[in-house]
């Protein structure tokens, strides 16, 4: 008999929700190649101050948390210009900080997919540098794309929190698979942010 055709993988996009949470990508050689994070949110400024008569422009800040497998643990974020780097360990590097939203594809971050075996865990994270009071005024989104994999897209505008840190998406290095997990919690900040999740990072003031 003829031997079975395999099924190609669909490369429709994937949205994770509430009902449907997580999605594992393997690749039979364990290498993702160059895996990029996109940030995007709306461009339209706020009205602020009395009467509204004030306009402030939306920042967001994409940044992760990122452990590899012998328990090395940092922040790749421009607060603090922890920008890291793609070749060395963290190997996820912030491609830039776009101050106004001005850019109109957002802000990225690069993970060397080819060292995923090096990896334990990235949690994908945003924050509100300023602007928006809620995340529902943000129109937020960060998509997830793994060479010849489906894109993964997580919204983060279906609830109005004002906290200004929100928990995007989990990764983690599952037998040498991509489990990606929608989060979309909620914090005060990246350290209390780090204290839900167990990271243990150590934290000072920071600025960009």
């Amino acid at each position: 008999p003829p031997a079975p055709v395999a099924t190609p993988i669909s490369l429709n996009k994937i949205s994770l929700t509430k009902n449907d949470k997580t999605v594992s990508l393997k690749k039979t050689d364990g290498r993702f190649g160059k895996i990029r994070v996109n940030l995007n949110w709306n461009q339209r400024p706020q009205s602020t101050g009395l009467f509204g008569l004030k306009s402030s422009a939306i920042d967001l800040d994409l940044g992760a948390f990122v452990e590899d497998k012998h328990g090395n643990i940092t922040a790749v974020q421009a607060l603090g210009n922890g920008f890291g780097d793609f070749d060395y360990f963290p190997y996820v590097k912030l491609l830039g900080d776009d101050r106004t939203g001005a850019v109109t594809d957002g802000e990225w971050l690069e993970i060397n997919g080819d060292m995923w075996h090096e990896f334990h865990r990235i949690l994908i994270y945003a924050f509100i540098y300023e602007g928006a009071p809620n995340w529902r005024d943000t129109d937020g989104v960060v998509r997830v794309m793994v060479p010849g994999q489906p894109e993964i897209e997580v919204k983060m505008n279906e609830y109005g929190s004002d906290l200004g840190t929100c928990a995007v998406a989990y990764l983690e290095n599952k037998n040498g698979e991509i489990k990606v997990s929608r989060e979309v919690t909620f914090h005060r900040g990246q350290r209390y942010m780090d204290d839900a999740y167990g990271w243990g990072l150590r934290w000072t003031r920071g600025s960009k």
